[in-house]
């Protein structure tokens, strides 16, 4: 099986690159390297099998159908690639409509025109929906809660892109979609929620979870934006990369479709929970200082992942606590890749 991947060494891409190799996937990394933590990502998957990396931009439509024609026997695509933080997109808003949105509409095309039959899974994002404003929230127990969406966000929420990220990743996320509806293509859309695991370098920015685990293992400085009640449903990757495998696997059904993907109900932490998490795994507490809002940042997003049950048989399988465990012991014996 031929496994193409864009952004196949950040995060989550490198993750999936180390699947697909020890299951014998011929895999195809493409990835520009300029994530921070991209280089260390991309050496360490040389540790775990031979594969093919190119290295492109998304953006560049002419390089992106030169691999697609070089690859038209691929027998999945996993479109990863793009600007991944709010804050960034507010800074500079081009630049992430141009890797978010034109590069995904150039993958599209390219993918098109080299007449590819995979299916191509594109991971968009929660912030499609926007701050949420018009859903009941309350406070309760030290964090909010939806007043009234006891099995979390569905996928029928009307879309409101709010942030320049927001607007890039939701005209993505509906091109996706539409290409499934006008070309036939099998084109699937996660709209994901909170990710964490393994060989993410996280950084202030974007990664919350494993920026304060990073931060409280090596002393370096925290900042709270927001009261620190602010609810994330939490999804381990291991059990996000097998919601990949079975939503490709049951392909007949999840084309044109779009998912909502997240730890769900019963893997919500606050701000505040993960940082006593992290004081108790230190013996101490870890220090940390507040900020403002962040632009389209909801008070609370909860997946409701009983559509993704329904269509592919997943749930996830690593709750919180036990994630929040395997990340913490992940980062303390690589403290060399943060410093």
């Amino acid at each position: 099986m031929r496994t193409i991947i864009t952004g196949g060494a950040g995060f989550i891409g490198s993750n999936a690159a180390a699947r697909y190799l020890h299951r014998g996937d011929d895999v195809v990394v493409i990835d520009n390297l300029s994530r921070k933590g991209g280089k260390e990502n991309l050496a360490w998957l040389r540790s775990q099998g031979n594969f093919s990396f190119i290295h492109a931009d998304i953006c560049d439509a002419d390089e992106m159908n030169r691999v697609f024609d070089s690859n038209r026997d691929a027998d999945f695509i996993l479109h990863l690639a793009g600007q991944v933080a709010v804050t960034t997109s507010v800074v500079d808003p081009r630049a992430d409509f141009e890797a978010n949105a034109i590069g995904t509409l150039n993958v599209l095309e390219a993918a098109r025109r080299a007449e590819l039959q995979a299916p191509i899974l594109f991971a968009s994002t929660n912030k499609v929906y926007g701050g949420m404003e018009s859903v009941g929230v309350a406070a309760n127990n030290g964090r909010y809660a939806y007043a009234d969406l006891p099995g979390g966000v569905d996928e029928e929420q009307n879309l409101d892109f709010h942030s320049p990220y927001g607007c890039s990743k939701g005209a993505a996320d509906q091109y996706v979609r539409d290409y499934s509806r006008i070309y036939g293509m099998k084109t699937i859309v996660f709209r994901q929620s909170c990710i964490y695991g393994y060989r993410q370098l996280g950084v202030e920015d974007q990664g919350w979870v494993a920026w304060f685990t990073i931060a409280a293992v090596l002393n370096k400085p925290i900042t709270i934006y927001g009261d620190g009640k602010q609810v994330r449903d939490v999804l381990f990757i291991e059990d996000l990369l097998d919601a990949y495998d079975a939503a490709v696997q049951n392909i007949d059904r999840t084309s044109g479709n779009v998912y909502n993907v997240g730890g769900g109900p019963q893997n919500v932490m606050s701000v505040r929970e993960v940082l006593d998490f992290l004081n108790r795994k230190q013996d101490r507490e870890v220090p940390f200082t507040c900020a403002d809002w962040r632009p389209g940042d909801q008070r609370v997003y909860v997946s409701n992942i009983s559509k993704a049950k329904a269509d592919f048989g997943w749930e996830p399988k690593i709750d919180s606590a036990q994630g929040l465990d395997l990340l913490y012991e992940w980062v303390s014996a690589n403290t060399g890749l943060f410093r």
